[in-house]
């Protein structure tokens, strides 16, 4: 099947690609859901930028780049937290000086060493082209291990997402839950940003489940969703790459993205055909799932 739409020559490499872009969705959207139901896409971002330190000490020493990038998020994590307690500013804030702050660190330590230049474009934009047997076991394995943490605190996940004074009524030790998902972010990102490139990461990790929240409200229906329309988006991609020469990975993050948009037009659509001429104005509606 392939082979009618690639180059015979082409077909391994696409078919790892396309095998990592499968592994990638499935790991985004059990994250991505928790991350768009509790505003945290500019933490993902942050932390998808704020890795360059890690990544850049990791190359000078020679060690493996996803220890340098895991790291620096952590840094970013434990900073974090040494910060919410404050009254002076806000989270965002916080997020903000973080990430100016570890970025700058990364660029400086960069310009140390002009052969980290090719190193600072494959870290932003990375080749899913590129992707090897050794890639798509660590996403496996990346799979796996996220895929346990979502099993074992989902509950707690839930709670601390949509009230979390029932959280601490049931015991679900709503602030540990908070770090473990901020650890989750963290893992995801420092996993997927080697393989992939911190741009295809993000996309994926916010676009897809942005846009399966925007119809769905229970959250393993919108994690299946968001898991179907990044393999989509990672299919056309990738077709679209080929035929129009154009780079694989950000060709596979503007799809998703553009789905999204197609989405937030139709809904907005539906519901003005749905609104009748009494009741010109939508009603609210409350953002969160069903439980």
């Amino acid at each position: 099947m392939l082979s009618l739409l690639f180059e015979p020559l082409t077909v391994g490499f696409v078919s790892r690609a396309l095998v990592g872009g499968i592994l990638l969705s499935a790991v985004t959207a059990l994250v991505g859901v928790w991350v768009i139901a509790r505003g945290m896409a500019f933490l993902g971002e942050a932390m998808s930028h704020a890795m360059l330190p890690g990544v850049a000490i990791a190359a000078l020493l020679g060690i493996d780049l996803v220890i340098g990038a895991a790291l620096s998020s952590i840094v970013l994590v434990l900073g974090l937290e040494a910060m919410r307690t404050s009254r002076d500013f806000g989270r965002d804030t916080s997020i903000g000086l973080l990430f100016v702050g570890l970025l700058a660190i990364g660029v400086i330590v960069v310009s140390y060493s002009a052969s980290f230049a090719t190193d600072l474009t494959a870290f932003l934009f990375g080749d899913v082209l590129a992707v090897d047997d050794a890639d798509l076991v660590r996403l496996a394995v990346l799979g796996v291990i996220v895929a346990a943490v979502t099993l074992v605190c989902y509950r707690a996940f839930l709670a601390v997402t949509f009230d979390e004074r029932k959280a601490h009524t049931l015991g679900l030790h709503p602030k540990t839950a908070d770090l473990v998902m901020v650890v989750l972010l963290a893992v995801t990102m420092a996993g997927a940003f080697s393989v992939v490139g911190t741009l295809l990461a993000f996309g994926m990790l916010v676009a897809p489940s942005a846009t399966a929240m925007l119809f769905v409200r229970r959250v393993p229906v919108a994690m299946a969703t968001a898991f179907v329309l990044g393999v989509v988006a990672t299919v056309i991609g990738l077709l679209v790459s080929w035929h129009a020469s154009t780079a694989a990975g950000a060709t596979i993050a503007v799809v998703a993205v553009g789905f999204f948009f197609l989405a937030l037009i139709l809904r907005s659509a539906l519901g003005s055909l749905r609104r009748s001429p009494a009741d010109p104005s939508p009603k609210e509606v409350p953002d969160a799932f069903a439980h």
